[in-house]
Formats: structure tokens, C-alpha cells, sequence
């Protein structure tokens, strides 16, 4: 597989990255393409072929990821159209909120039917093979779908869903990744409050959050299943969680979500 990745910006960087860690793509078939140098610069020893040109990038290409900013999908597709007209060629959208009928209409797909195009929406966490993505099937059949869930399940997990669930996907895992941050964030700054030195407080707090997920993975639990584990009557857990609730703490969470998804 030839894959072209147009856009070396956090989340094609991470894309880029988390495709050469796990293998799902040899160096010598990888091409990435930024119109800024120094974006393609931590990538000049990974044995990618590197561009800030869009047409040589697509050249070879049987796989396209074009992964820009919203407003730049049309410039980017216009701008290499007459490069990837008549060619057999996937291409996966990276960009949130633009619709596949937009982006079927910019490729003319009605004069190119060789175009396999998916909508995907990972995390930066693909950078270390721990994406949540979502992928939509916009002009794929089903033997194409699956070979390209698989490619995205080598660097995290991978969900095929609908075009009208994107938006969703978008805030509680794209957004969600920064969304987890800032928990982080918040408890090491009261573990620094509480007595421990910050650097120690982070690695109790993000080997916290990594315990609580792998439980329940395990398990397949519901979390409240294992809150009440550690929650004794009279305790001190359920002490904290009941005042993180008076000050609105999933409400809050809840709250941030559903802003995520207003236009």
C-alpha cells in the first residue's frame, strides 16, 4: 500500500507517526506533503519520502489521507484533481464537520466512480497507537471498509459508524482526549496541594487513570460497578466524590460535551 498523508500538522503528524511505529506503513511507501518545512522536519530521518508539493505526494499513491484544516479540504482537492482524475484511489478525510456530499461533489465522483472515499475522525493518541477513530464508509463497499478498519486498528481502536454520528465522535473522543488532560491536569495539581512533588503527582494520577481503564477492560464492568468497590460506608472515597458532585463534576463533564457538538 502507497499512502500519501497531505497535512504534517498535530493530528497528520500524529497519523504519520503512529503509521510508521506500528508498521501499518513501510517508510519507503509513505509520502507526506506540508507546505511548511519545518511541520515535515521531525520527519526527515524516518525514511519517508517528504514534500511541500500536494501533486508530487499523490503521484504514487493508491492511499489518501488528506488531513488539513476544515476550510482548506476544498483548496486541497481542487488543487491535486487533475493529478488523481481516473486513478483508482481511496482517500480518507480527515477533517471535522465537512460532509462526504461536499467533498463527493469537489472530487466529481460522478466522472471519477474509481474513488473509494471514507470520513475519519481519530485522536492524537494515534501517535502511540491508542487512537479512538471513528471511520464512516462514504463511497466504500464492504471489502474495502473492513481493509481500511484494519489499517486504522493497528495504530488504536476503530469504530465504522454513521456520517450522523461523527459530530458526536468528534467531541467524546477527539475532543475527549483534551478533555482527559485537564483531569489529569486538575488532579496533579491537587496532589501537588495535597503534599506530593508535581512530577510525582502525575505519575500517581496518569498510572491512576491507566488502572482504571485496563479494570474496565477486563471486566467489561460499568464503572459504577467498580466505584462502589472502593466506596466503604463513612469513607474517604465516597466522601470526595460526593463533594465533586456538589461542585457539578458530571454535570460539568456532561455539559462540556454537549457544547463540544454546537456549531
Amino acid at each position: 500500500m502507497k499512502i500519501a498523508i497531505i497535512g504534517a500538522g498535530a493530528m497528520g503528524g500524529a497519523l504519520a507517526e503512529g503509521l510508521l511505529k506500528s508498521g501499518a506503513a513501510e517508510p519507503s511507501e509513505l509520502t507526506i506533503a506540508d507546505p511548511c518545512e519545518a511541520a515535515l522536519k521531525r520527519f526527515e530521518n524516518s525514511g519517508a519520502s517528504l514534500t511541500t508539493d500536494n501533486t508530487a505526494a499523490v503521484a504514487n499513491a493508491d492511499t489518501l489521507f488528506i488531513v488539513v484544516k476544515p476550510w482548506l479540504v476544498e483548496q486541497v482537492i481542487k488543487g491535486i484533481l487533475p493529478d488523481i482524475s481516473g486513478k483508482r484511489l481511496t482517500i480518507v478525510v480527515i477533517a471535522a464537520g465537512v460532509p462526504s456530499a461536499s467533498i463527493s461533489h469537489w472530487l466529481s465522483t460522478d466522472s471519477n466512480p474509481d474513488f473509494t472515499l471514507f470520513l475519519a475522525i481519530p485522536n492524537t493518541a494515534i501517535a502511540v497507537m491508542q487512537s479512538m477513530t471513528f471511520l464512516v464508509p462514504a463511497i466504500a463497499g464492504d471489502t474495502q471498509t473492513k481493509a481500511m478498519k484494519d489499517l486504522f486498528e493497528k495504530v488504536g481502536e476503530c469504530i465504522v459508524t454513521e456520517e450522523r454520528l461523527l459530530a458526536a465522535g468528534t467531541t467524546l473522543a477527539s475532543c475527549g482526549i483534551a478533555y482527559a488532560m485537564r483531569y489529569i491536569r486538575a488532579a496533579t495539581e491537587g496532589g501537588v496541594e495535597i503534599g506530593f512533588k508535581a512530577h510525582d503527582a502525575q505519575q500517581i494520577v496518569q498510572q491512576t487513570v491507566k488502572g482504571a481503564v485496563a479494570l474496565l477492560q477486563a471486566t467489561g464492568n460499568h464503572p459504577e460497578a467498580e466505584i462502589d468497590k472502593v466506596t466503604t460506608p463513612g469513607g474517604v472515597t465516597i466522601k470526595g466524590l460526593n463533594e465533586m458532585e456538589h461542585a457539578g463534576f458530571t454535570s460539568a463533564v456532561i455539559r462540556g460535551l454537549k457544547a463540544g457538538m454546537k456549531s
